[in-house]
């Protein structure tokens, strides 16, 4: 059996368009599209680590709506990674790229033109199909 992964995913939004940021080379998905996050910590609520890695990896803050938007799972050849996503909001800073090589900003409409990790792709048609 496969190793369990918990991760969670931000849908950021700042005026009416969503954070997709793109995996760099040399890395398990490189190239593909994802929504912010990373792996949950031993003894971290999904909302903690949100914040955590969203602190590390963009250098921003955010607030974190209560409510889970997605929750999805899908078997990569290194595990099962099970994801999460919550709608977030930009309070502070703009998203500097500390692991990713791209970012944009783009409507919900347009998420599906981007080719996304596997994991993500159910938020992706979601927010595509039935907005926020």
């Amino acid at each position: 059996m496969k190793k369990v992964i918990e991760v969670v995913g931000a849908i950021i939004v700042a005026e009416g368009k969503i954070l997709c940021l793109q995996r760099g080379p040399g890395r398990s998905l490189a190239n593909y599209w994802e929504f912010p996050g990373g792996k949950i910590e031993p003894q971290e609520t999904p909302i903690n680590a949100l914040k955590r890695e969203l602190t590390e990896e963009l250098l921003i803050k955010v607030k974190v709506d209560e409510n889970i938007y997605e929750s999805t799972q899908y078997e990569y050849d290194f595990g099962t990674v099970h994801l999460t996503t919550f709608v977030c909001h930009l309070i502070s800073g703009q998203p500097k790229l500390t692991e990713h090589i791209a970012n944009k900003w783009l409507p919900t409409k347009e998420l599906a033109t981007l080719a996304w990790a596997p994991a993500d792709i159910p938020t992706a048609k979601k927010l595509v199909n039935n907005g926020l």
